[in-house]
Protein backbone atom coordinates (compact mmCIF):
# COMPACT_ATOMS: atom_id res chain seq x y z
CA UNK A 1 0.00 0.00 0.00
CA UNK A 2 1.39 3.38 -0.96
CA UNK A 3 1.82 6.09 1.62
CA UNK A 4 -0.98 8.11 0.02
CA UNK A 5 -3.39 5.19 0.15
CA UNK A 6 -2.50 4.63 3.81
CA UNK A 7 -3.36 8.24 4.63
CA UNK A 8 -6.72 7.93 2.83
CA UNK A 9 -7.48 4.74 4.72
CA UNK A 10 -6.68 6.38 8.04
CA UNK A 11 -8.87 9.39 7.29
CA UNK A 12 -11.74 7.10 6.32
CA UNK A 13 -11.37 5.12 9.53
CA UNK A 14 -11.45 8.34 11.60
CA UNK A 15 -14.58 9.53 9.80
CA UNK A 16 -16.33 6.22 10.40
CA UNK A 17 -15.35 6.25 14.07
CA UNK A 18 -16.67 9.76 14.47
CA UNK A 19 -19.94 8.79 12.78
CA UNK A 20 -20.33 5.76 15.00
CA UNK A 21 -19.62 7.84 18.12
CA UNK A 22 -22.35 10.33 17.25
CA UNK A 23 -24.87 7.65 16.23
CA UNK A 24 -24.37 5.67 19.41
CA UNK A 25 -24.41 8.60 21.83
CA UNK A 26 -27.65 8.89 23.90
CA UNK A 27 -30.08 11.58 22.82
CA UNK A 28 -29.92 14.76 24.90
CA UNK A 29 -32.41 14.76 27.77
CA UNK A 30 -35.07 17.44 27.58
CA UNK A 31 -34.88 19.86 30.51
CA UNK A 32 -38.01 21.37 32.06
CA UNK A 33 -38.80 24.93 31.17
CA UNK A 34 -37.99 26.87 34.30
CA UNK A 35 -39.82 29.96 33.10
CA UNK A 36 -42.94 30.94 35.05
CA UNK A 37 -46.14 29.70 33.39
CA UNK A 38 -48.00 32.40 31.52
CA UNK A 39 -51.02 33.73 33.38
CA UNK A 40 -53.74 36.11 32.41
CA UNK A 41 -53.08 39.64 33.47
CA UNK A 42 -55.09 40.55 36.53
CA UNK A 43 -58.28 42.37 35.62
CA UNK A 44 -59.17 45.54 37.45
CA UNK A 45 -61.90 45.25 40.07
CA UNK A 46 -65.14 46.25 38.39
CA UNK A 47 -66.06 48.25 41.46
CA UNK A 48 -62.72 49.97 41.76
CA UNK A 49 -62.79 53.61 40.95
CA UNK A 50 -66.58 53.79 41.22
CA UNK A 51 -68.57 55.61 43.84
CA UNK A 52 -70.43 52.49 44.98
CA UNK A 53 -70.98 52.63 48.76
CA UNK A 54 -68.68 50.51 50.86
CA UNK A 55 -71.57 49.65 53.14
CA UNK A 56 -75.31 49.27 52.86
CA UNK A 57 -75.49 51.87 55.63
CA UNK A 58 -73.54 54.47 53.67
CA UNK A 59 -75.26 57.83 53.46
CA UNK A 60 -77.57 57.39 56.44
CA UNK A 61 -77.83 60.01 59.16
CA UNK A 62 -79.36 59.56 62.62
CA UNK A 63 -82.91 60.80 63.02
CA UNK A 64 -82.67 60.01 66.73
CA UNK A 65 -79.35 60.77 68.45
CA UNK A 66 -79.80 58.11 71.13
CA UNK A 67 -79.52 60.59 73.99
CA UNK A 68 -82.09 63.38 73.58
CA UNK A 69 -85.30 64.27 71.77
CA UNK A 70 -83.49 66.78 69.60
CA UNK A 71 -85.10 66.86 66.16
CA UNK A 72 -88.52 65.77 67.47
CA UNK A 73 -91.63 67.43 68.89
CA UNK A 74 -95.18 66.50 69.79
CA UNK A 75 -97.67 66.67 66.95
CA UNK A 76 -98.72 70.27 66.28
CA UNK A 77 -96.68 71.44 69.29
CA UNK A 78 -93.29 72.49 67.88
CA UNK A 79 -91.09 74.05 70.52
CA UNK A 80 -93.22 72.85 73.44
CA UNK A 81 -91.74 70.57 76.14
CA UNK A 82 -92.11 66.89 75.26
CA UNK A 83 -93.75 64.65 77.83
CA UNK A 84 -94.74 61.01 77.66
CA UNK A 85 -91.65 60.00 75.65
CA UNK A 86 -88.34 59.23 77.35
CA UNK A 87 -84.80 58.36 76.31
CA UNK A 88 -82.86 55.80 78.36
CA UNK A 89 -79.71 53.98 77.27
CA UNK A 90 -80.14 54.87 73.61
CA UNK A 91 -83.80 53.79 73.51
CA UNK A 92 -86.76 56.08 72.79
CA UNK A 93 -89.87 54.85 74.62
CA UNK A 94 -93.47 55.97 74.84
CA UNK A 95 -94.13 55.86 78.57
CA UNK A 96 -97.30 57.93 79.11
CA UNK A 97 -100.14 59.58 77.22
CA UNK A 98 -98.88 62.62 75.35
CA UNK A 99 -99.51 62.40 71.61
CA UNK A 100 -97.61 61.38 68.51
CA UNK A 101 -93.94 62.30 68.28
CA UNK A 102 -93.09 64.01 64.99
CA UNK A 103 -89.78 64.75 63.26
CA UNK A 104 -88.91 68.44 62.93
CA UNK A 105 -87.90 67.88 59.33
CA UNK A 106 -90.07 66.74 56.45
CA UNK A 107 -88.89 64.15 53.94
CA UNK A 108 -89.95 63.26 50.41
CA UNK A 109 -87.94 60.37 48.95
CA UNK A 110 -86.08 58.43 51.61
CA UNK A 111 -84.88 55.14 53.05
CA UNK A 112 -85.87 55.00 56.73
CA UNK A 113 -84.51 52.27 58.98
CA UNK A 114 -85.27 51.68 62.63
CA UNK A 115 -85.55 49.05 65.33
CA UNK A 116 -88.80 48.64 67.23
CA UNK A 117 -89.99 46.67 70.25
CA UNK A 118 -93.63 46.44 71.24
CA UNK A 119 -94.99 45.65 74.70
CA UNK A 120 -97.27 42.62 75.22
CA UNK A 121 -100.62 43.40 73.63
CA UNK A 122 -99.27 46.70 72.32
CA UNK A 123 -100.10 48.81 69.27
CA UNK A 124 -98.22 51.68 67.63
CA UNK A 125 -97.05 52.75 64.20
CA UNK A 126 -94.63 54.83 62.16
CA UNK A 127 -96.18 57.54 60.01
CA UNK A 128 -94.50 58.99 56.96
CA UNK A 129 -95.17 61.94 54.66
CA UNK A 130 -97.49 63.39 57.29
CA UNK A 131 -98.58 67.03 57.47
CA UNK A 132 -99.17 68.93 60.71
CA UNK A 133 -102.07 71.07 59.61
CA UNK A 134 -104.75 68.43 60.17
CA UNK A 135 -106.34 67.17 63.37
CA UNK A 136 -104.29 63.95 63.41
CA UNK A 137 -101.15 62.67 61.72
CA UNK A 138 -103.02 59.72 60.18
CA UNK A 139 -105.32 62.07 58.27
CA UNK A 140 -102.41 62.63 55.87
CA UNK A 141 -99.59 60.26 56.81
CA UNK A 142 -99.44 56.59 55.84
CA UNK A 143 -98.76 54.14 58.65
CA UNK A 144 -96.25 51.31 58.98
CA UNK A 145 -98.06 49.18 61.54
CA UNK A 146 -96.39 48.18 64.82
CA UNK A 147 -98.37 45.50 66.66
CA UNK A 148 -98.35 42.48 68.90
CA UNK A 149 -100.24 40.43 66.32
CA UNK A 150 -101.28 37.69 68.72
CA UNK A 151 -102.52 39.69 71.70
CA UNK A 152 -103.85 42.99 70.42
CA UNK A 153 -107.49 42.83 69.22
CA UNK A 154 -106.63 44.63 65.99
CA UNK A 155 -104.60 41.58 64.98
CA UNK A 156 -107.90 39.73 64.52
CA UNK A 157 -109.27 42.33 62.14
CA UNK A 158 -107.27 41.10 59.17
CA UNK A 159 -103.69 40.81 57.98
CA UNK A 160 -103.68 44.42 56.79
CA UNK A 161 -103.55 45.29 60.52
CA UNK A 162 -100.52 43.11 61.27
CA UNK A 163 -97.02 44.32 61.98
CA UNK A 164 -95.31 45.93 58.94
CA UNK A 165 -98.62 46.29 57.07
CA UNK A 166 -99.59 49.47 55.28
CA UNK A 167 -102.22 49.94 57.94
CA UNK A 168 -105.70 49.19 56.66
CA UNK A 169 -104.49 49.05 53.05
CA UNK A 170 -101.92 46.34 52.24
CA UNK A 171 -101.15 43.21 54.24
CA UNK A 172 -97.54 42.10 54.68
CA UNK A 173 -96.50 38.95 52.83
CA UNK A 174 -93.99 36.67 54.55
CA UNK A 175 -93.61 38.95 57.58
CA UNK A 176 -92.03 37.27 60.59
CA UNK A 177 -91.75 39.17 63.85
CA UNK A 178 -89.46 38.19 66.68
CA UNK A 179 -91.00 37.37 70.08
CA UNK A 180 -92.69 40.31 71.80
CA UNK A 181 -90.17 42.18 73.92
CA UNK A 182 -87.33 41.65 71.45
CA UNK A 183 -86.09 44.01 68.74
CA UNK A 184 -87.44 43.95 65.19
CA UNK A 185 -85.82 45.64 62.20
CA UNK A 186 -88.16 47.98 60.33
CA UNK A 187 -87.58 49.76 57.04
CA UNK A 188 -89.60 52.07 54.79
CA UNK A 189 -88.41 53.06 51.32
CA UNK A 190 -90.31 55.82 49.52
CA UNK A 191 -89.32 57.02 46.08
CA UNK A 192 -91.95 59.09 44.32
CA UNK A 193 -95.13 57.02 44.11
CA UNK A 194 -93.36 53.74 44.90
CA UNK A 195 -93.23 52.65 48.55
CA UNK A 196 -91.85 49.52 50.22
CA UNK A 197 -92.25 48.11 53.73
CA UNK A 198 -89.56 45.78 55.09
CA UNK A 199 -89.45 43.68 58.24
CA UNK A 200 -86.37 41.92 59.59
CA UNK A 201 -84.54 42.09 56.28
CA UNK A 202 -87.47 40.98 54.09
CA UNK A 203 -89.57 43.19 51.82
CA UNK A 204 -93.09 42.31 52.89
CA UNK A 205 -95.17 44.67 50.75
CA UNK A 206 -94.86 47.42 48.17
CA UNK A 207 -97.36 49.60 46.37
CA UNK A 208 -97.86 52.55 44.05
CA UNK A 209 -99.47 55.71 45.35
CA UNK A 210 -102.13 57.71 43.51
CA UNK A 211 -103.03 55.01 41.00
CA UNK A 212 -106.67 53.99 40.32
CA UNK A 213 -106.00 50.83 42.34
CA UNK A 214 -104.71 52.89 45.28
CA UNK A 215 -107.69 55.22 45.16
CA UNK A 216 -110.10 52.29 45.00
CA UNK A 217 -108.56 50.81 48.14
CA UNK A 218 -108.74 54.12 49.97
CA UNK A 219 -112.43 54.38 49.07
CA UNK A 220 -113.07 51.13 50.98
CA UNK A 221 -111.46 52.35 54.23
CA UNK A 222 -111.94 54.97 56.89
CA UNK A 223 -109.31 57.04 55.07
CA UNK A 224 -111.88 58.03 52.45
CA UNK A 225 -113.07 60.70 54.90
CA UNK A 226 -109.73 62.49 54.73
CA UNK A 227 -109.04 63.62 51.16
CA UNK A 228 -105.37 64.38 51.79
CA UNK A 229 -104.57 60.92 53.13
CA UNK A 230 -101.50 59.58 51.32
CA UNK A 231 -101.51 62.41 48.80
CA UNK A 232 -98.48 64.38 49.96
CA UNK A 233 -95.15 63.88 48.17
CA UNK A 234 -93.31 65.12 51.25
CA UNK A 235 -94.02 65.14 54.97
CA UNK A 236 -92.91 64.34 58.50
CA UNK A 237 -91.96 61.04 60.13
CA UNK A 238 -94.14 60.24 63.15
CA UNK A 239 -94.08 57.75 66.03
CA UNK A 240 -97.61 56.96 67.09
CA UNK A 241 -98.91 57.21 70.64
CA UNK A 242 -101.62 54.54 70.58
CA UNK A 243 -101.81 54.21 74.35
CA UNK A 244 -99.29 51.39 74.72
CA UNK A 245 -95.62 51.20 75.56
CA UNK A 246 -93.41 50.96 72.49
CA UNK A 247 -89.70 51.50 72.04
CA UNK A 248 -87.51 52.59 69.13
CA UNK A 249 -83.78 52.84 68.58
CA UNK A 250 -81.21 53.24 65.80
CA UNK A 251 -83.56 55.44 63.78
CA UNK A 252 -81.69 56.63 60.71
CA UNK A 253 -82.60 57.98 57.32
CA UNK A 254 -81.09 58.55 53.89
CA UNK A 255 -82.68 60.96 51.47
CA UNK A 256 -82.93 59.53 47.97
Amino acid sequence: MTRTAAIHTSLLSLACSAWLLVACSPAPTATPDTAEPETASPQPDAAAGTDAPASDEAGFVPLFDGATLAGWHLYRKPGAPVSGWSVVDGVLTRTAASGDLISDRAFGDFDLRFEWKISPGGNSGVFYRAAEDEEAAYWTGIEYQILDNERHPDGRNGPDRHAAAVYGMYAPDGARTVPVGEWNQGRIVARGAHVEHWLNGVKVTDYELWTPEWKARVAQTKFKDWPRYGMLPKGHIGLQDHGDEVSYRNIRIKEL
